[in-house]
C-alpha cells in the first residue's frame, strides 16, 4: 500500500506563488506516472499536469507556462510549482501516482486564489 500526502495549498492573491508537494510513502515516485489532478467547487476533476519515469511532462493548457511539476526521486516527492497564480486555478489539488498498474491518490490540498 502506497499513501500520498499533499501540502502547501493556502490562500494566495492574484499573481501570486505556491508549491504544492506530494510526498510518497514508499519508493515509487522513480517508477510512477505522477500526477496532479484539481477540482473546483462543482465541477470535474481535471487534470493539471503529468511526470513521467523517465521526466517527461505534460501540462493543461490552463497552466502551460505558469506551472511546473517536478519529482526528487531520492526523497520520494513529486512537486508542482504553481506561478501567476488566477482565481480560476482555486481548487482542492490531487496527486495521483500510476504505478505497477495500480492506482493511488492523496487527501487533497485547498488552493484559493482570492484578492
Amino acid at each position: 500500500q502506497v499513501q500520498l500526502v499533499e501540502s502547501g495549498g493556502g490562500l494566495v492573491q492574484p499573481g501570486g506563488s505556491l508549491r504544492l508537494s506530494c510526498a510518497a510513502s514508499r519508493s515509487i515516485v522513480s517508477v510512477a506516472v505522477m500526477k496532479w489532478y484539481r477540482q473546483a467547487p462543482g465541477k470535474g476533476r481535471e487534470l493539471v499536469a503529468a511526470i513521467s519515469s523517465f521526466g517527461t511532462t505534460t501540462y493543461a493548457d490552463s497552466v502551460k507556462g505558469r506551472f511546473t511539476i517536478s519529482r526528487d526521486n531520492a526523497k520520494n516527492t513529486v512537486y508542482l510549482q504553481m506561478n501567476s497564480l488566477k482565481p480560476e486555478d482555486t481548487a482542492v489539488y490531487y496527486c495521483n501516482a500510476l504505478a505497477y498498474a495500480l492506482n493511488y491518490w492523496g487527501q487533497g490540498t485547498q488552493v484559493t486564489v482570492s484578492s
